[in-house]
């Protein structure tokens, strides 16, 4: 039986913090970072938690990513806010960015951020849910390097790229909470299956011959495959259009990997829109998504998208977060 020990999220954060400072990170770039993964340790998100921490550090010593970039935010427009990462984390430049598109929403009905030379994002729908505890419409996208191939071909072109739905439910919270990226599943989950040396579930992923693999490592060489087949490469597509070719950022085809120390500073991007759901429905939102929930809940065993999460924090902040002392290990000796 693994080891472990009980952490809750303050703890998990003061390390996270403490791991990357020491690599390299200024605090106030270390610090979203570290949030995000508390919230995913909390919400049961293993491979964006602590687990990806070593990836970090390790991207900060090699110069993946600069941990003294500073955000710089401009505004081209009135409705959009534009961030270049200056290739450092993007909870920093995502951050930065909050805090001109939320104000300019609300002002506007509705307003756009675009973030360029930036990295991964980790769970995208931590980010939209800030945006629905708002009392904002959030909808976010964020492109990966290749990964995908197209329908019929055999070369990656697009990555996991992930998109995300964050519905306010009135009181600071999400209704609905839609995060999904455009292959059966995150490609951070088939690097967990390798580094654990166990086996994927078939349909995941495809060795380098385009062939159906469960051997995780040659997923990693080969391509992940799409969700809904023709209609995950379609979403794929839609984020690299929104988060690559309108931020300025670089397509998944020239972004070097998130993964291992070669190729430099991925240069991704991420968008996001926020919409103030009274500029357009006024008090007739809240009827709508109240009704709509409620015909999916109302349904034994149905469940909206993001009760898993909800549950998980539930749990976690009742019994604590569960770490495996071979992964503390790891972290503090990297």
């Amino acid at each position: 039986m693994t080891e472990s020990v009980t952490m809750n999220p303050g703890e998990i954060e003061a390390l996270a913090v403490e791991i990357l400072e020491a690599a390299g990170a200024r605090t106030e770039s270390a610090r979203p970072l570290a949030r995000a993964i508390a919230a995913a340790e909390r919400e049961g998100i293993a491979s964006h938690g602590l687990m990806y921490l070593p990836i970090y550090a390790e991207h900060l010593r090699c110069g993946k990513v600069d941990g003294q970039a500073v955000p710089k935010v401009t505004s081209p427009r009135q409705g959009t806010v534009l961030v270049d990462a200056g290739t450092g984390f993007a909870h920093a430049a995502i951050d930065a960015g909050f805090a001109e598109l939320i104000p300019r929403a609300r002002e506007l009905g509705v307003a756009a951020l675009a973030i360029r030379n930036s990295y991964n994002c980790g769970v995208l729908g931590y980010h939209m849910e800030r945006l629905a505890a708002e009392g904002l419409v959030g909808l976010g996208f964020t492109n990966a390097p290749a990964s995908i191939a197209p329908v019929g071909g055999s070369h990656p072109v697009i990555g996991t790229n992930p998109f995300s739905l964050a519905v306010p439910d009135g009181g600071g919270g999400a209704a609905i909470l839609i995060d999904q990226s455009a292959s059966v599943v995150a490609r951070s989950e088939v690097m967990k299956h390798a580094r654990e040396g166990r086996p994927i579930p078939e349909g995941w992923a495809l060795d380098p011959d385009g062939q159906s693999t469960r051997d995780p490592d040659l997923a990693i060489r080969g391509s992940m495959a799409p969700s809904g087949g023709y209609k995950g490469v379609g979403i794929g597509l839609l984020t690299e259009v929104m988060a690559a070719a309108l931020t300025g950022a670089y397509l998944g085809i020239d972004a070097a990997p998130f993964s291992g120390t070669k190729g430099g500073p991925p240069r991704t991007g991420q968008f996001f829109l926020a919409i103030d759901p009274a500029a357009s429905a006024g008090d007739v939102f809240a009827e709508r998504i109240a009704a709509l929930a409620g015909a999916i809940t109302e349904q034994p065993g149905a469940r909206l998208p993001g009760q898993g999460r909800r549950a998980a924090r539930k749990r976690h902040d009742r019994d604590g977060i569960q770490v495996s002392t071979a992964l503390l290990d790891k972290i503090r000796s990297d």
